[in-house]
């Protein structure tokens, strides 16, 4: 069934301008511990070098471990930036699809890497997702571009990023963004959302480029980092 959650928007008698929504998965935790690996906490600062000399207005990310630290770590790169912790950027399931919108094909693979949802789990991921897309999609009240940095797990960047290509509800399932890749999405008042990056790695070494998922997942689904 159709999902209810649509990116937001400014009301039409304020002034808007574009917003620009940096998403970032945490660095790699050894699938998937609280605290980052020391090749984890190589991606971070790496990844917070490459964001030096963005003007932030926001740093968001979610409460898990391995995010907060990802957090500490881009931000020791950045100036005068203060990651706020936001429990709409943790790690959950954002849309528990039905087996009707699911191709034939794939529904029994999909629904079974998903599971069964836990009591109020599905209503759960839907209030944060709510507020995920309340909070950061959309374009900005006010004159001037906003530029929002959200460290956060892979489930979340793959919806939104499903949301900004208009791509059915459940085809968040099967993006796989890598460990400290950076995406980018735009959200301008005069025009459709605009996908800018993509699981973009240009900042890390070829031995700290991978998905941080295990094999057997990589495998079901094709996710691969080259």
């Amino acid at each position: 069934m159709p999902h209810p959650i649509t990116p937001a928007t400014p009301a039409t008698t304020a002034p808007a301008a574009t917003r620009y929504l940096y998403l970032a998965r945490h660095g790699d935790a050894g699938h998937e511990g609280p605290a980052l690996t020391d090749a984890g906490r190589r991606q971070a600062g790496l990844l917070g070098r490459r964001l030096a000399g963005v003007p932030w207005d926001a740093v968001h990310h979610g409460p898990l471990g391995r995010a907060a630290e990802t957090a500490r770590l881009v931000a020791a790169e950045l100036d005068g930036v203060v990651p706020q912790e936001a429990e709409w950027a943790g790690d959950y399931v954002p849309y528990w699809p039905e087996r009707t919108e699911l191709p034939d094909a794939h529904a029994d693979r999909i629904l079974g890497f998903l599971g069964d949802p836990g009591p109020g789990e599905r209503e759960a991921g839907a209030r944060l997702l709510r507020e995920a897309v309340a909070r950061c999609t959309g374009s900005a009240a006010g004159a001037a571009p906003r530029h929002e940095l959200v460290i956060t797990h892979s489930f979340l960047i793959g919806w939104l990023v499903r949301a900004a290509l208009d791509a059915p509800d459940w085809r968040w399932i099967g993006l796989s963004p890598c460990n400290a890749a950076l995406t980018v999405i735009r959200y301008a008042p005069d025009r459709p959302a605009s996908v800018l990056l993509l699981n973009d790695m240009a900042h890390l070494p070829g031995e700290l480029k991978w998905t941080g998922f295990p094999k057997q997942y990589d495998d079901e689904f094709g996710t691969y980092a080259v």
